[in-house]
Parts: C-alpha cells; sequence; structure tokens
C-alpha cells in the first residue's frame, strides 16, 4: 500500500486527500448575497432608528399645526398607541390655539401689555416660536409656577399669554415634553390624569378670580343673552382627550392610575411629572 494512503488512515483523513484538501473541506461555503445584504440592511435600518429616536427625545415646544399624511419612514418606528398619543395631543393644542384666540378677543388689553404687533403676533409667539416655554416676561416659569402668576391678582402682564403657556406648558410636561412618539417612547397615565384634574382647578380658578376692585381676571364665559360658552366647551375637549387617552394607555400598560376628588374651592394643582 503506498505510504500516503497509510498514512492517511493512520490521521484518520481520507486516501487521496491532502491536509490542504481538509482545510478547504471545514470552511462554511461564503452566505448568499441575498442574505449579507439583507444583514446590511438590518444594520442600517437600526442606525437610522437610533438616530431618529435620538432626535426626537428633544424636548420642544408646541406639537406642529399637522402630521406627514400618508407614509413616511418615521411611521416604521411607531406603535398603534404612539399614534393614538399624537393624534390626541394636536387635537388639544387646536383647542389651546382656540382657547388662545377667544381669550385675547374677549380681552383685547392683555395682548398689548406685551409688545406684540396683534392678537395672531401674540398667539404665534405662544406656538410657533421655539422657546420651550420659557418666557422672560413670566421670568422663565413655566407649567404650574406660570398658572400661578395667571391667576394671581397682582401680575401686571400679559394675563392670558401666562394662562395659556401655563396650561400648554403643563401639558405638554405630561406628554414627557416631546413632540412624536416612538418605539422607546413612554407615557405615563397618571400625568395625563393629573393634567385633565389640573386644567378643571385651571377653569374654576379663571371663572371665580378677582383683582382688588373685585372685577374677573379674565373675562371668558358669558351668561348672557345669548349665552357664549364656547369656552367652557373646549375646556371640556381637552379635559376629555387626556382622561381618554390616560385611561388608553392605563389598559395597555397594565398600570394603575390614583383617582383624586377635590373640593373645587380648595384644590390643588398636582403633580404632572
Amino acid at each position: 500500500m503506498p505510504l500516503r494512503a497509510v498514512a492517511g488512515r493512520a490521521s484518520g483523513m481520507m486516501p487521496g486527500l491532502d491536509p490542504v484538501d481538509m482545510t478547504r473541506m471545514s470552511k462554511p461555503p461564503p452566505a448568499p448575497k441575498a442574505d449579507r445584504q439583507a444583514s446590511r440592511r438590518r444594520m442600517a435600518l437600526a442606525v437610522v432608528l437610533g438616530l431618529v429616536l435620538a432626535g426626537c427625545s428633544t424636548p420642544g415646544t408646541a406639537p406642529g399645526a399637522a402630521r406627514e399624511r400618508g407614509f413616511y419612514p418615521g411611521q416604521l418606528f411607531k406603535t398603534d398607541l404612539n399614534r393614538v398619543a399624537e393624534a390626541h395631543q394636536q387635537q388639544i393644542f387646536a383647542s389651546l390655539r382656540r382657547l388662545a384666540d377667544k381669550l385675547y378677543k374677549r380681552n383685547p388689553r392683555e395682548w398689548r401689555k406685551s409688545d406684540a404687533a396683534s392678537a395672531e403676533a401674540a398667539i404665534s409667539r405662544i406656538f410657533d416660536e421655539r422657546h420651550r416655554w420659557r418666557f422672560a416676561s413670566l421670568g422663565n416659569r413655566r407649567d404650574l409656577a406660570a398658572l400661578h402668576v395667571a391667576l394671581h391678582s397682582e401680575y401686571r402682564g400679559d394675563r392670558v399669554q401666562a394662562l395659556v403657556v401655563g396650561l400648554a406648558s403643563m401639558v405638554q410636561s405630561a406628554f414627557g415634553d416631546r413632540e412624536g412618539f416612538y418605539l422607546l417612547d413612554d407615557l405615563e397615565p397618571q400625568h395625563l390624569y393629573n393634567a385633565a384634574r389640573n386644567v378643571e382647578i385651571a377653569v374654576w380658578k379663571l371663572a371665580t378670580a378677582r383683582d382688588g376692585n373685585g372685577e374677573l381676571l379674565l373675562l371668558s364665559n358669558d351668561f348672557g343673552d345669548p349665552p357664549n360658552l364656547s369656552f367652557e366647551r373646549e375646556f371640556g375637549r381637552i379635559i376629555g382627550l387626556l382622561d381618554a387617552l390616560s385611561d388608553v394607555i392605563e389598559e395597555e400598560t397594565e398600570r394603575t392610575v390614583t383617582r383624586v376628588v377635590q373640593n373645587l374651592t380648595t384644590a390643588v394643582f398636582l403633580p404632572v411629572y
């Protein structure tokens, strides 16, 4: 028997194959081109997802007036709950903008206290500029602190601005200061529930708070003939949207929301973050 064959049997190798041949046999076959392309696509998608989520976690001001219609790449990173939250947020801010307009029409002296050229300019400053709800006229206060300023009888600035900034920034705090929602974003139903109760308290205070002369701080609902209850409807819409979203998130995430019952005459604002 040839020496090469004997050596092959002794080493456990097949006759006629040298070690180089066995090395070639032990290597796995190269991945098909389609698999390599799919792997690259998955890696690229992961990178894009990270960039999108990082960019959307930056606190903003107010959500845009309208979302993009139809399909756009960001939808790949949204859940149904994300879309529901965005829809509710959009509707809440549409109501807040309408309330600002109504309040300025009923109280035109307020926008004139600022350097705004018109009521429309004052509204745009609140909702369209990138200020993150920090206004020098309010001492950079936002959320509940701005609401306290708006309802203080000694405040001499634009009271409509203070009230709307307080309400809007408080709602945004309950939404995690986000303008859009994606896969890794999380909402706390208790904060949304608390925000709804805070709006109720603000509405009651708005209807009852008076200055040193016994005059209402701001005019809103008119119970004359015919009555104008449009303010009540807008506030009720905001409260309903916050409560509905809180209920949806509570059910989806199996978290428990603590319901609070307060007497409006002595009620205190609840934390939203």
